[in-house]
């Protein structure tokens, strides 16, 4: 999906989502072989852009996100959803789709 956002930073992610920029894949393996893209797999960490203010509970109360702008990060396989903002591609994934914060 396209955006006419200008860039990653116009983009503010609403309730508990992140924005997140994939770290790139090495288009080599160990041994030397060279991997077209089509073969390579999905990048399952990156580093976020933006996070959202937090999930808001029946009740009113607002539960603040412990992911941070800058924050490395690994998440699921197959979450999000793919975005691109200035011919970079970026995903919006949910807090939950986020495994672990790399320190």
């Amino acid at each position: 999906m396209s955006t006419s956002a200008k860039s990653a930073t116009d983009l503010k992610p609403m309730r508990d989502r992140v924005i997140v920029r994939p770290s790139e894949n090495e288009g080599v393996t160990q041994g030397g072989i060279y991997l077209p893209d089509t073969a390579q797999e999905r990048p399952q960490q990156g580093e976020v852009v933006a996070a959202g203010p937090g999930r808001v509970l029946a009740n009113g109360t607002r539960i603040e996100m412990r992911i941070k702008t800058g924050d490395a990060v690994i998440y699921s396989k197959f979450a999000g959803t793919e975005v691109e903002v200035s011919d970079e591609e970026l995903l919006v994934l949910g807090s939950n789709d986020i495994l672990a914060v790399i320190t």
